[in-house]
């Protein structure tokens, strides 16, 4: 995955997802994506205490505020990083080890990132190859990360 928002939306849903099910976070993704406008983070950076006391309010997603804090802070943070480096894909991506990119990530005011959510979001976006070795899917990843170029 090399969408900028998408990583983005992939990076927020795995923090929403910790201490919970994987399945309750799936079960909600739609009201997620419409409550964080489509989590594009330039919008999300732009929320403000009214948008918080929105999502507070709102039943249809996970309504902890201080995940919801991370979200619009790691928006922000977001920001910055891409104009350092172009994009945050080819931040994220230049990373092959989960504590290296956590510890780099609070490093740049980043929540909710530490080497369990971190490592989660490696493994969903397909940084990180956990696929066992006759997995069609193992081959593909490789290839695939062969082919970036360095960041």
């Amino acid at each position: 995955m090399h969408d900028d928002r998408l990583l983005f939306e992939f990076l927020v849903l795995e923090g929403m997802q910790a201490g919970l099910s994987w399945e309750t976070v799936l079960r909600k993704r739609d009201a997620f994506r419409r409550a964080f406008a489509r989590f594009d983070p330039i919008k999300v950076a732009r929320f403000t205490s009214k948008d918080v006391t929105r999502l507070m309010k709102d039943e249809a997603i996970i309504r902890n505020r201080a995940k919801i804090d991370a979200a619009i802070g790691n928006a922000k943070a977001l920001a910055v990083l891409q104009k350092e480096f172009g994009s945050f894909d080819r931040y994220v991506w230049g990373f092959d080890d989960k504590d290296a990119l956590s510890k780099d990530l609070k490093k740049r005011g980043f929540r909710f990132v530490g080497p369990t959510i971190v490592e989660s979001f490696m493994q969903a976006v397909g940084i990180r190859n956990d696929h066992e070795r006759g997995c069609y899917r193992r081959a593909e990843l490789i290839r695939a990360r062969a082919t970036r170029p360095a960041r």
